[in-house]
């Protein structure tokens, strides 16, 4: 059976809030290399659009974690018309319950990744 697929938000989650520029490193890197190194299946579910999402989506192979598909699910087509990311996962920065991080240095909070990754943990993610 095939590890569940997980959409990751990337502004905000994957990287501090910058847009349209990139973002600084938050941490997301060594918790998306775990899961997509244990087979998760990772979404890069993002507002970004044009040259912004493929600068994105470079951010990810730049990072070696592998991308299952980009603000789409590669075979949702064949079980649904829905324009909804089908994921078993969300993981965003706007989610509720998922731990911020706010710093003197940014202007809007951001993913707080050791958090995220104790919830994975806690919920037998990994």
């Amino acid at each position: 059976m095939a590890q569940p697929i997980i959409a990751v938000d990337f502004d905000g989650t994957c990287v501090t809030h910058e847009y349209p520029d990139m973002g600084r490193d938050i941490g997301a890197v060594p918790v998306l290399r775990e899961l997509a190194d244990a087979g998760y299946r990772i979404i890069l579910y993002t507002m970004r659009s044009g040259r912004l999402e493929k600068r994105a989506a470079e951010w990810f192979k730049e990072n070696g974690i592998p991308l299952y598909g980009i603000n789409r699910n590669p075979h949702q087509k064949q079980w649904t018309d829905s324009p909804k990311v089908y994921a078993d996962l969300y993981i965003d920065d706007s989610a509720l319950g998922v731990p911020l991080k706010m710093t003197s240095d940014v202007t809007r909070p951001y993913v707080d990744w050791e958090g995220v990754r104790e919830l994975l943990v806690k919920s037998g993610y990994l």
